[in-house]
């Protein structure tokens, strides 16, 4: 018989927010891996527990080499436990490849529920919850920032990211930019421990309050582009999602055609809106 493959979420914050099934997965498992293995043994001590099993390190330096190895172990019948640093290994932590490689070797694959920064700071943004993406780290270089933001300048879901705090203030005033200054949006840092926050405001507001510093683990979520009619699309606001997509690397003919398709507008109307932004511009 093959293993079992546990992907495990551990506290965000709060080590009080650890599920009990955690504890029993740590106590019975025969091998754990670990993205910190230092980690691991302090979230051990605090739930005052030894753990059954062999600990491994599995982090994004050695993930291609030791999931092979994992591998053989479900193969040969282990039940390995998988935990990240903090919350749900995969998402933007180590996993995806233990996870396709179980998949494709027909081994079982199975979750302890757990927190999760993503689901918290968006129920605690105050934005739309229906519909949203999880679009994780935006690349640390501008124009490879700003780029990205460009794809999903017109996604009407709600916009989840994760930033280091130390470029916060960078990706909220390019966010301001591509997505509007007066876009809402809320950065929630430290979710679950003492100093927990939440700011909420216009994209322009909150990259100003950032430019001061801030700290600790980052989450932001920023409401998607509004349903716009006919009727609510000025000249200016016509001018600038055609720049959108041609910074994207659309032609100008296909970047006016998909904008006016957008707005339901004649393509002229679009065309005129353009040209006389490039006028008045000269």
């Amino acid at each position: 018989m093959t293993g079992t493959l546990v992907l495990a979420g551990t506290p965000i914050g709060d080590v009080a927010d650890a599920p009990p099934r955690l504890s029993t997965e740590l106590a019975q498992a025969d091998v754990i891996a670990a993205e910190d293995t230092r980690r691991l043994r302090r979230l051990t001590q605090a739930l005052g527990l030894t753990p059954g099993g062999r600990v491994v390190s599995y982090f994004e330096g050695n993930e291609s080499a030791r999931t092979p190895e994992l591998v053989e172990e479900l193969r040969g019948g282990a039940r390995v436990l998988l935990v990240t640093d903090a919350g749900m290994p995969s998402v933007s932590d180590p996993g995806y490849r233990l996870v396709a490689a179980a998949v494709e070797h027909d081994i079982k694959v199975t979750a302890v529920p757990g927190p999760s920064a993503v689901l918290t700071a968006l129920a605690l943004s105050g934005l739309p919850v229906d519909r949203f993406c999880f679009e994780g780290f935006l690349p640390r270089k501008g124009g490879e920032r700003l780029s990205r933001l460009r794809e999903v300048a017109e996604e009407r879901r709600t916009l989840v990211y994760f930033e280091a705090p130390h470029r916060l203030d960078d990706t909220l005033a390019a966010m301001a930019e591509v997505f509007g200054a007066d876009r809402r949006a809320a950065v929630c840092r430290e979710l679950t421990k003492t100093y927990e926050e939440v700011k909420r405001g216009p994209l322009a507001d909150l990259a100003a309050w950032a430019a001061e510093g801030v700290r600790g683990e980052i989450t932001v979520v920023v409401e998607g582009a509004p349903e716009s009619g006919p009727e609510e699309l000025d000249a200016e606001e016509l001018v600038r999602r055609v720049r959108i997509r041609e910074d994207a690397g659309e032609r100008r003919k296909e970047a006016i055609a998909a904008v006016a398709a957008e707005a339901g507008l004649p393509k002229r109307v679009v065309f005129d809106a353009v040209v006389a932004a490039k006028r008045s511009a000269g």
